[in-house]
């Protein structure tokens, strides 16, 4: 506004408003400061007076920022998509790439050529198994795929598989490369290396493993207290065996079952039967020693390597 230019009425109107807002301001912080000065002179009751009767200001709260979340998102493993590949491909053919096969597989793998198989030529795999997967690098993997035949011949297969950042899409790259399978890892020493006589032991987990397969007798009276296990059903098997029993502890070699507190670690080699045939089975047991008998605490099936039991 230049010097010889009245404001506005408008404008004016504003500048006066807010002049007087200023100055009730004033008036008010000075009231407050005297009527402290004035409690503390008349002592501490006044002064609480003072205080809770002065003007407060309250400051709006701040919304707190949002705090990124950073979520570690594990690689995803192709192991399946390349499984599935593999099988689709060796189901292809060259000749007919408008088969259900082809299409699949060329989805699957845009730059891989379809095989051209010999009209006598052996018969599409019975099944086909991811075995093994091996990050090579961002999102770049190798996928083992195992064939297995009808006439029990087993074919592995390498495939290389790109994946995005995210894990979520696959491509194979390249056309699968006939491998040497897997070599057979070392195993570790079995824990169970104390031999259980027949005796009390041996007889529990016979009489157990017997109704929990077979249906004979309640699985429940071989249980110690507060243990849930229910019997396989329908019962697949007729009759169960108990070939060997082994366990980790000493303590299983006795006879007869101990008072009470103790606890073994046993694996039970059993011969299972039914209209079909027989089959060995294996059956990892914890059991505990009460009132002269021996309760089942826990079962497992299989064979524990690195020494604990279930």
């Amino acid at each position: 506004m230049s010097p010889g230019t009245q404001a506005a009425p408008s404008e004016a109107v504003a500048a006066m408003a807010a002049g007087a807002r200023l100055e009730a301001m004033r008036r008010r912080v000075r009231l407050s400061r005297l009527a402290v000065l004035t409690a503390i002179a008349a002592g501490p009751v006044a002064l609480c007076v003072a205080i809770a009767s002065t003007p407060t200001t309250v400051q709006a709260a701040v919304p707190a920022q949002p705090t990124a979340v950073r979520t570690a998102t594990a690689a995803a493993d192709p192991g399946g998509y390349a499984q599935l590949f593999v099988g689709a491909w060796l189901r292809s053919d060259a000749n007919d790439a408008t088969s259900a096969q082809a299409r699949l597989a060329q989805s699957m793998a845009p730059d891989v050529e379809l095989p051209d198989p010999a009209a006598d030529a052996q018969s599409a795999p019975q099944s086909v198994t991811a075995v093994r997967s091996a990050q090579r690098g961002t999102g770049a993997w190798s996928v083992t795929v195992a064939a297995q035949y009808a006439d029990g011949s087993v074919r592995y297969y390498m495939v290389p598989v790109a994946s995005d950042s995210t894990g979520s899409s696959f491509t194979v790259t390249g056309a699968p490369g006939v491998v040497a399978g897997p070599a057979r890892a070392e195993v570790a020493k079995s824990p169970y290396g104390v031999t259980v006589p027949e005796g009390d032991l041996s007889s529990a987990v016979g009489e157990f493993l017997a109704a929990y397969l077979t249906g004979a007798g309640e699985v429940d009276r071989y249980l110690a207290p507060g243990v849930k296990l229910t019997a396989v059903s329908p019962a697949p098997y007729t009759a169960v065996t108990v070939q060997e029993v082994s366990a980790v502890e000493e303590a299983a070699a006795a006879e007869q079952a101990p008072t009470g507190g103790t606890t073994v670690r046993v694996l039970a080699a059993v011969e299972a039967r039914d209209a079909d045939g027989r089959w060995p089975l294996a059956y990892e047991l914890t059991l505990k020693a009460r009132s002269g008998r021996w309760e089942v605490a826990a079962l497992g099936a299989g064979t524990a390597q690195n020494g604990g039991g279930r």
